[in-house]
């Protein structure tokens, strides 16, 4: 058998093993359940109630903004009354509706599959911030809350986001180094005060950071506190520009 004809087979021994599997398990809308067309999809209903952000945003946050781009630099009431200690800013959606009961699901609901459809979202929406010699890092989890939830969404967007972009990424390139209350409930202010000192760059990796551009990943970006701890870990051990990607922005009206 000549090696065309080995592929070939192996190509439809294939096919029928895919089809077998598809009718065992079909693929299914990760929003309701229902039957979709392909694998890690939305169906239609879902995919209109899932607020993704196209259009003008804030290139500090990523949020939607009312207007035009007009050839200037276009940032949120939030991002010029605070500047951010990162350059850039993306995310894929708002956090609300469909897009919050699917981070709930991923975070809290042991759904970590759904991380891969997430980064591909997010590598749509933010394709203006990668770099040459970039690495990705995701949002550190403090070890206590990782065994308890088992993995850390941050970091499987991040495997997925590098996978999709051919980007380095590199799991453990910050370091939660103190166990943070919750901060949900929290003003900016407290939000800060509470992560001041928390994050810092890994001892066994901060070598790595000196003179290259970070892309910070997170599931969600309420105030920008916990991104921002990042950033400062980043910068103090040597990181070029700093660039900030997140699954789902919270707005103020949201």
């Amino acid at each position: 058998m000549d090696s065309g004809s080995f592929i070939g087979r192996n190509y439809r021994i294939w096919q029928r093993i895919q089809t077998a599997v598809e009718l065992i398990y079909p693929p299914r809308c990760l929003g309701c359940g229902e039957l979709t067309e392909a694998d890690f999809g939305l169906c239609g209903a879902c995919w209109r109630d899932t607020p993704f952000i196209g259009g003008v945003v804030c290139e500090s946050c990523g949020v939607p903004l009312p207007g035009e781009v007009d050839g200037h630099r276009i940032e949120c009431d939030d991002c010029m009354k605070t500047a951010r200690p990162w350059q850039d800013g993306r995310a894929a959606l708002m956090y609300d509706g469909k897009a919050r009961a699917l981070i709930l699901a991923l975070k809290h609901g042991d759904r970590p599959e759904l991380a891969k459809p997430a980064a591909r979202w997010m590598a749509q929406a933010g394709r203006d911030l990668f770099r040459e010699n970039m690495l990705i890092a995701p949002v550190p989890l403090h070890w206590s809350r990782l065994i308890k939830r088992r993995y850390n969404q941050s970091a499987l967007l991040a495997q997925h986001l590098g996978r999709d972009t051919g980007i380095e990424v590199c799991p453990d390139l910050l370091h939660r180094r103190a166990r943070t209350p919750v901060l949900d409930g929290k003003t900016a202010a407290q939000r800060a005060e509470t992560l001041a000192g928390a994050i810092s760059a890994h001892p066994r990796q901060g070598s790595r950071i000196k003179g290259r551009d970070i892309l910070l990943v997170d599931d969600v970006m309420t105030s920008g506190a916990t991104l921002t701890a990042c950033a400062r870990a980043c910068h103090a051990a040597g990181a070029n520009h700093i660039f900030v990607l997140v699954l789902a922005r919270v707005a103020k009206d949201a």
